[in-house]
C-alpha cells in the first residue's frame, strides 16, 4: 500500500513538473496555399486556384523570357525580365483584392441600410439578409442569395453566416456579420439602432480612408515610376545588340542582378512607408 501511494505521489509531481516546465505551443501558422487562395478570394478570383497562378506565373516568366531573348539576343537580359514578368499575375492578384476591398467598402453602408429597412418591415434578420440578395448591391447580391439558400435547407443562422463571410472574404463582412451574430443572440429591440450606428460609423470609416489614399497615392506612384525608369531605358537598348552584349559578361550580369535586387528592395520599402494599414481577417 505504501509503494502503491509513493508511485502516486511520484506521478504527481512529475505531471506538475512537466506542466510548469513545458512551454505552451505557439499557434500554428496558417500555409502558404491557405493564404493564397484567400488573397484568390479576396481579388473575387476564387475560382483559381493556388496551383493554377504559379503555373500561369511560370508560363508568363518563360514566354517572356523566350520573347525578350528573341529581341536582345542576351540571356541574362532575357531572364531579368523573365523574372519580372513571373511576378507579373501575383501583382495583379494584390492589385485586384486592393481594389475589391476598396469597392466593399463603399457599398457595405448601402447593404446595412437595407439590412435595416428590411427589419424595420418586420422581417427577421434572416430574412433580411437573404433579401439583400435581391435587392442589394450588384457585387454582392450572389453571396446573400446563396445564404437564403443554405438558411432554407439547414435553417442554421451560424453555419449560414460563417458560410457567408468564407464567400464574402471581406475583413468589413466579417465584422458586419459578427455584428449582426450578437445582435440575434443578444435579442432586444434595439436591432434597428444597432444597424444605423453600424452605418454611419462605415461610411465614416470609408470617408476617411478615401481621404487618406488620395493624398498618399502620389508616393506608391512615385515608387512606380522610379522602379520602372531603369529598366524602361534597358528595354530601349534593346534595339542595340552590341551594348546588350555587355550584359552577358559577368561584369554585366552582376551589375543586372544587382540593380534588379535594389528595385525590388527599393519599390516594396518605398510602397510600406506609403501604403496605409491593410484591414485584415481577426474575426474569420
Amino acid at each position: 500500500m505504501g509503494a502503491f501511494v509513493g508511485a502516486l505521489a511520484g506521478v504527481g509531481l512529475l505531471l506538475l513538473w512537466h506542466g510548469c516546465t513545458r512551454r505552451p505551443r505557439a499557434p500554428r501558422p496558417r500555409a502558404r496555399t491557405e493564404r493564397m487562395r484567400e488573397e484568390l478570394a479576396q481579388a473575387g478570383l476564387s475560382g483559381v486556384s493556388p496551383r493554377q497562378l504559379v503555373v500561369l506565373q511560370v508560363l508568363a516568366g518563360v514566354l517572356v523570357a523566350v520573347a525578350a531573348l528573341v529581341v536582345t539576343v542576351s540571356v541574362s537580359v532575357s531572364v531579368i525580365f523573365g523574372l519580372f514578368a513571373a511576378a507579373g499575375p501575383r501583382l495583379l492578384v494584390s492589385r485586384l483584392r486592393r481594389r475589391r476591398q476598396s469597392d466593399l467598402r463603399e457599398l457595405w453602408p448601402e447593404v446595412v441600410d437595407n439590412l435595416t429597412s428590411g427589419v424595420r418591415a418586420g422581417l427577421s434578420l434572416p430574412e433580411a439578409l437573404a433579401a439583400v440578395g435581391v435587392r442589394g448591391p450588384q457585387q454582392l447580391r450572389a453571396a446573400f442569395a446563396q445564404f437564403g439558400t443554405d438558411y432554407r435547407v439547414t435553417g442554421r443562422f451560424d453555419l449560414c453566416l460563417d458560410r457567408l463571410k468564407d464567400a464574402l472574404a471581406d475583413p468589413v463582412g466579417d465584422r458586419v456579420c459578427e455584428s449582426l451574430r450578437v445582435a440575434r443572440e443578444v435579442g432586444g429591440t434595439d436591432l434597428g439602432r444597432l444597424l444605423t450606428t453600424l452605418s454611419a460609423f462605415l461610411r465614416e470609416d470609408a470617408r476617411t480612408r478615401a481621404e487618406l489614399l488620395a493624398r498618399q497615392s502620389w508616393s506608391v506612384n512615385a515608387a512606380r515610376m522610379a522602379v520602372a525608369a531603369p529598366w524602361l531605358v534597358l528595354v530601349l537598348l534593346a534595339t542595340q545588340r552590341e551594348t546588350l552584349s555587355a550584359y552577358d559578361t559577368p561584369t554585366g550580369t552582376s551589375i543586372l542582378v544587382v540593380g534588379a535586387v535594389l528595385s525590388v528592395a527599393a519599390y516594396r520599402l518605398m510602397v510600406r512607408i506609403g501604403r496605409l494599414p491593410e484591414d485584415r481577417r481577426v474575426l474569420r
